[in-house]
């Protein structure tokens, strides 16, 4: 029977990434890497890298991926050599469960079990507390007003120190705007303000919140969000059971909230304690319902009147948006089965042989990159069920019906994509293109559970460069530009790279952005786990 065309390979002998997901050591202070090929002498600054590097305290051991205690990497880089540290956050999850030695703080797939020493009474009765959010801010390195946190998706951050990688201040987002949390993937315009999206939740319902941070010099002893402020507040289409969210979209005039059917239950929230049930088992997939996307205004804070909506879909990261004639274009990794996110615990994560392969692996929806084209523009006259859009070069449509504008979208890849995985972890080069017209993204391919290539997508003729080696997992790409830059794609692609196969073998991977071959590497003789997001602080 031939495979269909539509779905990726079938897994088979995928390799255990077990060791990957084991505690490791920070390394405090920079040690030197050892340099294979060469480091363009014009890279001038820190690579920062977040993800969780701690599984166990005590006896007491995580359940999930993203629960892992946030270690911070730093490789800096100047004329052609690179030096490495890392340093866990010291956050006061991490503070408490090290004194404790057992794990005190839940996290989103942990639940924190009752202090053993308490009586039965109160062992009962603790129960019945909702858990404190936590600060283990694990996901990604984010900047406002010129200085450097690190986040997750509660409503605590940290400040970090670039350079020394040393936990600052620990910021709470409910002191300075009403909003219970916030992403880790914040978008920065060419002014220097910083853009969010936050919830809140009260007598009046449930909101999504545009949160609008201004610009400032940095520097500050302290952290700086004064200023901050709710550009808008988009009520949920259910306020007990709202959507979940990662990020969202933004270009050159509007911010875009994608309301998904993974839907979180507030009841079941409240409860899950009682329940001895971590976060992401109060998430459900209903693909019964609808994706709508709110588009807001970023100057007025006004939400448009046009409902545009899809079928069930689930997006974790947005590649990027922008406007060409009157319509709004976006462009995401998307999948069609929202339930992936509770399935990366770290059992299933260890899993070998059939268990990987059949079990987990293949039963994950491969996510791909599409387009959606919203009509920016829709006049009562105008007549349902007719495709609205007019631009060339696209396939997706948007129709006008009784309820708003119903969009389907274009696939931004051929049929080579399936053999990488599909794709994720999206980046492009955000400094001059971010919320533009443009031409060129990065992003790992997920032919296994973790990225096992990077991939360079050059959307005229949707056409794919592979770095792949057997048994290297490589982390998100992050391009930097070249100071001489001429064309979009003038510059370098950074990622770390580790292995299982081999113990103080990862290392720094730096590519031609062009050619998408490599230029050199810069082994770290010590263990690295696969990490999440991160950013290139320049002149670091």
């Amino acid at each position: 029977m031939a495979a269909d065309p539509k779905k990726r390979p079938l897994a088979h002998g995928l390799e255990s990434v077990a060791t990957l997901l084991t505690s490791v050591e920070e390394t405090p202070e920079p040690i030197p890497t050892v340099i294979k090929g060469n480091i363009p002498s014009w890279i001038n600054g820190s690579f920062l890298r977040n993800g969780p590097g701690k599984f166990e305290f005590g006896e007491s051991r995580f359940n999930h991926w993203f629960d892992g205690m946030a270690l911070m990497h730093r490789f800096h880089i100047c004329d052609g050599q690179v030096t490495y540290s890392s340093r866990f956050l010291r956050s006061d999850s991490y503070v408490q469960n090290l004194e404790k030695n057992r794990i005190v703080v839940s996290e989103f797939g942990t639940l924190a079990m009752p202090d053993p020493c308490k009586n039965i009474f109160a062992q009962f009765f603790s129960r019945f507390q909702i858990p404190k959010a936590t600060d283990n801010a694990g996901v990604n390195f984010v900047k406002y007003k010129g200085d450097f946190y690190v986040s997750t998706e509660t409503n605590y951050m940290r400040k970090i120190d670039p350079q020394s990688l040393e936990t600052k201040e620990k910021v709470d987002w409910t002191k300075y705007i009403a909003v219970n949390a916030a992403t880790a993937h914040p978008h920065y315009d060419r002014e220097g303000a910083t853009y969010n999206l936050g919830n809140s939740y009260g007598r009046q319902g449930y909101f999504y919140n545009i949160i609008h941070v201004p610009r400032g010099e940095g520097g500050t002893d302290g952290a700086d969000l004064n200023g901050a402020k709710i550009l808008c507040s988009i009520p949920a289409a259910s306020s007990r059971k709202p959507s979940y969210y990662h990020s969202f979209a933004l270009s050159e005039n509007y911010v875009i909230f994608i309301e998904q059917p993974i839907k979180l239950d507030l009841l079941k929230f409240m409860l899950y304690r009682v329940l001895g049930k971590g976060f992401h088992e109060v998430m459900s997939w209903e693909p019964q319902l609808e994706t709508v996307f709110h588009v807001v205004d970023r100057r007025t804070g006004q939400l448009s009147k046009t409902r545009y909506y899809t079928n069930a879909m689930f997006t974790l990261h947005q590649i990027n948006a922008y406007e060409d004639n009157g319509y709004l274009i976006m462009d995401m990794c998307c999948g069609e089965d929202g339930s992936v996110i509770g399935n990366f615990t770290l059992e299933n994560l260890k899993a070998a042989g059939e268990e990987m392969d059949k079990v987990f692996y293949s039963s994950l929806c491969t996510i791909l990159p599409w387009r959606y084209v919203l009509p920016l523009e829709v006049k009562e006259e105008e007549p349902n069920d007719q495709n609205l859009i007019n631009l060339p070069n696209t396939t997706a449509t948007a129709m006008k019906t009784t309820t708003g504008v119903f969009c389907t979208h274009e696939n931004l890849y051929n049929h080579d994509l399936l053999e990488y995985g599909g794709l994720e972890f999206p980046q492009i080069n955000y400094t001059h293109y971010n919320a533009r017209p443009y031409r060129y993204f990065y992003a790992c391919g997920f032919g296994h559970v973790f990225g096992d290539s990077l991939l360079k997508m050059d959307l005229e003729g949707k056409k794919l460069k592979v770095w792949r080696h057997p048994g290297l997992f490589p982390s998100e790409p992050v391009f930097v530009p070249a100071p001489d830059a001429k064309d979009e794609d003038d510059g370098v692609v950074m990622s770390v790279v580790v292995t299982p196969r081999e113990r103080k073998s990862s290392f720094l991977l730096v590519l031609d952005a062009k050619t998408f071959t490599e230029l050199g590497r810069a082994e770290v003789p010590v263990d690295i786990p696969f990490g999440t997001h991160g950013l290139f602080n320049e002149m670091g």
